[in-house]
C-alpha cells in the first residue's frame, strides 16, 4: 500500500437522522483510533501466574477526533446544535483504499478558537455509542 495523504480521510453525519450524510467540515488534522477493555482470567493455576485474558469479553470502543475549520455556517449550527441537544447520530469515517467505518457516535467536545486575524477553528471529539461496521473499499 502507498502513502495516503491525511487529507483524504472524510468524517460524513447523519444530517436528518434518514441516513442523509453531510460532510462535516474542512478538517484539517484527523484521528480514529479503536479501542477494547479486557477481562481478566487469571486464577491461581495460571501458567507461570502470567496474566490470562477472556478473548471477546472486553468492551470494544472508538473514538473520532480533528480540528480544522468549519465549511460554512450550517454544518457548524448543525454540529453544534447535535452537542447542545446531546443527540447521538450515525456518523461516517471514510479512509481510501481502506473503508468505511459507520456507526452511532455522541459528541463529547466541541471547542473553538481563534487568532485575531485568521480564521475561526475548531475541535471535535466523538464516542462510539454503539455497534460500528466496518465496509472494505
Amino acid at each position: 500500500m502507498s502513502a495516503q495523504k491525511g487529507r483524504d480521510l472524510l468524517l460524513k453525519v447523519d444530517s436528518d437522522g434518514l441516513g442523509t450524510f453531510t460532510a462535516v467540515a474542512g478538517l484539517r488534522s484527523h484521528r480514529l483510533s479503536f479501542a477494547t477493555g479486557t477481562a481478566d482470567a487469571t486464577h491461581q493455576l495460571s501458567p507461570g501466574q502470567w496474566r490470562e485474558l477472556l478473548a471477546g469479553a472486553g468492551v470494544r470502543h472508538a473514538s473520532i477526533s480533528g480540528s480544522g475549520i468549519f465549511r460554512d455556517e450550517p454544518s457548524d449550527a448543525l454540529v453544534r446544535q447535535f452537542f447542545f441537544d446531546d443527540v447521538i447520530r450515525d456518523w461516517q469515517v471514510i479512509v481510501p483504499d481502506f473503508g468505511i467505518v459507520q456507526g452511532p457516535f455522541q459528541i463529547t467536545a466541541l471547542e473553538y478558537a481563534g487568532e485575531h486575524e485568521g480564521a475561526l477553528t475548531f475541535e471535535l471529539s466523538l464516542e462510539s455509542a454503539g455497534q460500528l461496521t466496518f465496509t472494505a473499499i
